[in-house]
């Protein structure tokens, strides 16, 4: 007996298939390899092909149940082939033939010709014509426009409003009640969601309640001013004008006047100088504080503090628009904020003539909101919701939009 068949490995009864529709069965040890089987089935189903060698190269042997190509140098046993496994003898896809040098011209030559031209050639293709911008421009007023008109219209209804609390024959007591919100907006509304996520991060109340009223109820804005004033000594001090003993004094003061009431045509007119001293007194209340942060980043460009201060006061506190309006046209200017609208406008005889916008305009509350909303566009939607101002806000907004359309 031969040494080669007392070790011999099992031997494996494999189906073999080719994609002519040729089959049959070859019987070969486990540990024979892949190539070897591979000369083997081009044997039996080409005869004559491996005088070619690369005859065994252009074939493939692949397992049909996995469809894994199987190694020509692994062994049956490694490439886990089990008895009775069927295999299919594929030749390869030829390689597609290399472009000629006359193709690849040609190709590259088409890929130039419909290559977008790049920033010079535009440059110089368009040296002659003028220099234009118009989509951006109008893109960018149509929406200043928007909110400058808005603003326009806050201030004539102040003005209105004034002069029909004025008129009112309560006007006393309507002092009474527009100073008493006015020290209760100063020193107890306080956006409660806000304050509570900020507390609920280790901040203090007291402290938590400044940062808030600095950064106009922005939880963002008033977390890094926390972060950053942490040991700051003066942290806890509270805001000018804010301290307790300070608003009950101004409060008694303004009450006390109003209790003294007009009983006669000169107490008519200290009515109407207390209602103008409180006037005063919202706006100063309501004076514009710009960000602190985006002053010193604006400044350390290179802009001036009092330019600083009016790009901020004309974009809300914006950083990054306010450095846009101090690189560009400026408009609206500083002094455009504080001018009101057309009052022989169609679109402001429409609002006065809104029956809700009449009603509200008595209000005192409307008053508030209006003077909030000019220093803090971003209350606006407080003001919205609320019972009181909402719907006067409501019907504004859609006499604008349907005659902005028009």
């Amino acid at each position: 007996v031969q040494e080669e068949k007392i070790f011999a490995g099992k031997v494996l009864r494999l189906h073999v298939c080719t994609m002519e529709g040729a089959e049959w069965l070859e019987e070969v040890p486990e540990d024979t390899t892949v190539e070897k089987l591979k000369e083997r089935c081009l044997k039996h189903c080409v005869p004559g092909s491996l005088e070619d060698p690369k005859t065994v190269t252009h074939h493939k042997l692949i397992h049909a149940t996995s469809e894994k190509v199987l190694t020509d140098t692994k062994t049956v046993l490694e490439e886990n082939i089990q008895d009775r496994d069927v295999l299919l003898l594929i030749k390869k896809r030829a390689p597609p033939p290399l472009p000629k040098m006359a193709d690849v011209s040609a190709e590259e030559k088409r890929k130039q010709e419909q290559k977008a031209p790049d920033k010079d050639a535009i440059l110089k293709a368009t040296a002659s014509l003028p220099l234009r911008n118009v989509y951006r421009t109008v893109a960018h007023h149509n929406m200043r426009d928007f909110q400058t008109e808005l603003r326009k219209i806050l201030v004539s209804l102040i003005e209105v409003a004034q002069k029909l609390l004025a008129l009112n024959p309560d006007a006393v007591e309507l002092f009474k009640k527009a100073n008493a919100m006015l020290d209760e907006d100063e020193e107890d509304r306080v956006d409660e969601i806000a304050l509570r996520q900020l507390t609920e991060m280790g901040f203090p109340e007291s402290r938590a309640v400044k940062a808030l009223r600095l950064n106009h109820m922005s939880v963002t804005q008033a977390m890094e001013w926390l972060i950053e004033h942490a040991d700051d000594p003066t942290v806890d001090v509270p805001l000018p004008g804010q301290t307790p003993s300070e608003v009950p004094a101004e409060a008694g003061a303004s009450s006390a006047d109003a209790t003294a009431g007009p009983s006669s045509e000169a107490g008519g007119e200290e009515a109407k100088d207390e209602l103008t001293e409180i006037f005063k007194k919202i706006r100063r209340k309501r004076e514009f504080r710009p960000d602190p942060r985006a002053v010193i980043a604006l400044m350390e460009m290179g802009f001036d503090e009092k330019e600083v201060v009016d790009a901020l006061r004309v974009n809300n506190n914006q950083q990054n628009a306010a450095c846009e309006w101090l690189l560009g046209d400026r408009k609206p200017s500083p002094e455009d904020l504080d001018k009101g609208i057309d009052t022989n406008s169609p679109l402001f005889q429409a609002i006065l003539e809104n029956p809700v916008v009449q009603l509200g305009l008595t209000n005192p509350k409307t008053l508030l909101a209006f003077e909030d909303m000019l220093e803090n566009p971003l209350n606006s939607t407080q003001w919205m919701n609320d019972p009181e101002t909402g719907p006067v806000m409501l019907q504004i907004s859609r006499i604008f939009q349907t005659l902005n359309r028009t």
